[in-house]
């Protein structure tokens, strides 16, 4: 069964996944990734996927309360930013969590390996030898040594050269 992520008029976002196993540097190429993105003025979206749960919100602090009083939902809403913490019965699919995404260019998200997304792998040869995803499932890798499988592989710090791909990819200005 196929999920909607988002209304039959409205384009598909581009979503692409930063993979890699546990500290070889997901969040820090992320975190340039996403300064490359904004300087190059398109709006971005990040969707970590965290397996182990999380919390937000600070104990005592009225969102906390109304969480802890019942409510499924809690919005919080300032002139700078809204927060939504939603309660779950299950870990949600990437589809279902993207498809409330909206006035957004790209997507990128932490993890989801095996989401049916395009992905870049980072690796680095100290951490592991051989690459998590097969090839075919690859946009790019970001690593310190080169991998002759003919998917185009980027330096760990080459933000920019990932933007590029990323921007031919989904024709983003």
């Amino acid at each position: 069964m196929t999920e909607k992520t988002h209304d039959l008029n409205q384009p598909a976002i581009p979503v692409v996944s930063v993979v890699g196993k546990s500290d070889v540097g997901k969040t820090t190429l992320l975190e340039k990734l996403l300064k490359e993105s904004k300087r190059r003025g398109w709006r971005v979206a990040t969707v970590k996927h965290d397996v182990h749960g999380f919390d937000m919100d600070k104990p005592g602090k009225d969102t906390w309360r109304h969480a802890q009083a019942g409510a499924d939902m809690v919005v919080i809403s300032s002139p700078n930013k809204i927060a939504i913490l939603e309660s779950v019965d299950e870990d949600k699919s990437l589809d279902e969590v993207i498809s409330r995404i909206r006035g957004i260019d790209l997507i990128f998200t932490e993890g989801y390996r095996m989401a049916n997304k395009d992905k870049i792998e980072i690796h680095r040869s100290e951490v592991y030898k051989e690459l998590l995803c097969e090839p075919e499932e690859l946009m790019a890798i970001a690593s310190d040594v080169q991998f002759d499988n003919g998917v185009p592989c980027y330096g760990l710090d080459d933000a920019k050269g990932l933007c590029d791909l990323i921007a031919e990819k989904f024709g983003l200005k």
